[in-house]
């Protein structure tokens, strides 16, 4: 096996988040669907920017965060996605290298600009989104680092990255590529509406064994499995024989296996004020913890924390250091 270089490398879209605070109304008058995510093409990105009002500019993208997470704990972590040579794309860059997260994905010199994504969070602390993918879907198999896959621990996909085809095609040759050198992969759902669209392609990468951990919140684990029931939806994920990580929000959350079902609560906050991230940032806390030798359980503690501190705040990237309050709450890191 290759020298283990990273904990974790993500592969998925390089986004910035454009993030406003706003009201159902809002949500009502621009025809959005509170809580997922839609993708727009650049002229809607244009209307929906200019009717949202004041915004945070920070850099997210779903692996990319969980990325973030696990450097935050102390981990070693990389990122592949692609971003235009452009503004946007230099702050994406600085940012997630000031994290200490290797980015080295060479950014597009031409075509669509960086991708954005419109998030508008309701003060119940959910959050909608409409994201214009730009140069994300120019990420390719090309830009898959050999190197970087085999040297990971675990490499982690985004659902959201089978939306553009080019991506499909490097998730793939990434996923190939990590069993190839005895590595895990795995994949977090994103998104039921992601879910919606590829099912049967999401459950033949578990069938197929070329996901070994499922990330799925109990929404998009009841979309894969097309049931209302969770129990159903649990056993459909048994039968898989991945290892299944499922969140709950304020109930917590577990993992699944043919043989047994770990759960924890949910780390207390004092307040809600984003979800934005949440997922991204529990995956983080686990893989990190997955890729220290720790037990499940105490994995799942880790995610728990991970979370518990971006919900508290504006933004999907880590504001205080992961590893100290782990540190602060006993948690081996």
């Amino acid at each position: 096996m290759t020298e283990t270089r990273y904990d974790v490398l993500g592969l998925g879209n390089a986004i910035v988040d454009v993030i406003a605070r706003t009201d159902d109304d809002f949500l009502a008058k621009q025809n959005l669907n509170k809580g997922a995510m839609t993708l727009i093409e650049e002229g809607q990105a244009e209307r929906l920017f200019q009717a949202m009002g004041p915004a945070e500019i920070i850099s997210g993208g779903c692996a990319a965060n969980t990325a973030s997470g696990v450097a935050s704990l102390g981990g070693r972590a990389a990122f592949i996605g692609k971003v235009r040579k452009d503004t946007l794309g230099d702050l994406f860059a600085q940012n997630i290298r000031a994290f200490g997260v290797d980015f080295g994905t060479l950014p597009a010199i031409s075509g669509p600009a960086t991708a954005r994504s419109f998030i508008l969070v309701t003060p119940d602390g959910e959050r909608t989104m409409n994201t214009y993918l730009g140069a994300c879907q120019g990420l390719g198999p090309d830009d898959v680092a050999k190197e970087a896959v085999e040297g990971s621990a675990f490499t982690y996909l985004e659902g959201y990255l089978w939306d553009p085809p080019l991506a499909k095609e490097a998730f793939r040759k990434a996923a190939h590529m990590a069993h190839g050198a005895a590595r895990k992969v795995a994949l977090t759902l994103s998104d039921a509406f992601c879910v919606d669209r590829y099912r049967d392609e999401f459950m033949e990468l578990l069938r197929s064994r070329l996901v070994d951990i499922l990330f799925a919140n109990e929404h998009e684990l009841k979309s894969l499995f097309t049931t209302e029931d969770f129990e159903t939806a649990l056993a459909g994920l048994r039968e898989t024989g991945a290892l299944g990580v499922v969140t709950r929000g304020p109930a917590g959350a577990m993992t699944v296996t043919r043989e047994e079902t770990f759960e924890v609560p949910a780390f207390p906050i004092e307040r809600l004020v984003d979800t934005t991230g949440a997922g991204d940032l529990f995956a983080g806390g686990f893989l990190f913890g997955l890729a220290r030798g720790l037990p499940e359980k105490e994995c799942l503690r880790l995610g728990a924390l991970a979370a518990a501190e971006v919900i508290q705040h504006i933004g999907a990237r880590p504001q205080r250091s992961l590893e100290e309050m782990a540190q602060q709450e006993g948690l081996a890191v």
